[in-house]
Parts: C-alpha cells; sequence; structure tokens
C-alpha cells in the first residue's frame, strides 16, 4: 500500500467517530501533492449541507488527534470542507446517490469530437457511466475514459 494511502486509511479512522457524533458523513479523503506542498483534505456532508462551524469544528478535533498520532511523516495542510455543489463523483456510494441529476463528464479523449459531457446520470457499474444527452440520448461511455465526473449547478 502507498503511504499516501496508509495516511488516508489511518485518518479516516480517526475522522469516523467524530463524524458519526454530529451526524456528517464523510464523502471523501484525499493526500495530494500540489504545487511542491502536501494537502491532507476531509471533504464532510450532512443532510442539509455543511456550516464553517461543521467544518471548524471537524478540524479541530481532528487536527489534535493527527498531533497526538503523529503517523504523516510530511508536512501538510489539514483541509475540511463541504464537497460543494459541484461535487466530483468519485465512489459508487456517490454515484448511488447521484442517479437522476445531471452531471458533467470531461473526457481524457474525445467522444464524437468532444471532451466535455453533460447529461442525466443513468446509471453505471464497473465499467461505465450512462447519462442522457439532449444530443445522442442514451451514452455509455466507458470509465477508462473518464477524467472527472461531477454534479452540475445552476444558480
Amino acid at each position: 500500500m502507498a503511504r499516501k494511502d496508509e495516511y488516508v486509511k489511518k485518518t479516516e479512522k480517526l475522522i469516523e467517530p467524530i463524524l458519526a457524533e454530529n451526524n456528517f458523513e464523510l464523502y471523501d479523503l484525499e493526500f495530494v501533492k500540489e504545487a511542491g506542498t502536501w494537502y491532507l483534505r476531509a471533504y464532510i456532508d450532512k443532510e442539509g449541507g455543511i456550516t464553517i462551524d461543521d467544518c471548524e469544528l471537524v478540524s479541530r478535533r481532528l487536527s489534535d488527534l493527527l498531533d497526538e498520532k503523529d503517523f504523516i511523516d510530511e508536512s501538510y495542510i489539514l483541509e475540511v470542507s463541504s464537497p460543494g455543489l459541484g461535487r466530483q463523483l468519485k465512489k459508487d456510494k456517490h454515484f448511488d446517490k447521484s442517479i437522476g441529476q445531471e452531471v458533467e463528464v470531461k473526457l481524457y479523449k474525445p467522444i464524437d469530437k468532444k471532451k466535455e459531457w453533460v447529461g442525466i446520470l443513468k446509471g453505471y457499474n464497473a465499467d461505465a457511466l450512462t447519462i442522457e444527452t439532449k444530443e445522442h440520448g442514451d451514452m455509455e461511455i466507458p470509465r477508462k475514459d473518464i477524467a472527472m465526473v461531477k454534479l452540475t449547478f445552476d444558480f
């Protein structure tokens, strides 16, 4: 297991009790390097949405536990936030909750000369996503060709 995956697994074990006691859900957790800096990011959610106070509560408690356990060798910045309105869909549970909603799919290589498609998420499996588009009706897009999927939102 890669070191960053190990950090994520250990952090999940620390954050889950904090989230459970506050009726929050862990949407995603990542340990990534951007522009030379490591970030440990926890995206949390709850029915009705996450507030800044919710993020602060989780951040303070998680930070204390991370300092106590001290298992991350690299210097990093801890960020706790909502996944946002235009949240990325990465896990099966994200896709399950998003069936019937409009999504934007970005591709590594074009389909019909387009690398971005918008449509209603109809279904998914291990190999493909199915979206309903205005141009083509139901489209099956191979998961190996997908760079990112996120919910769309209008103001």
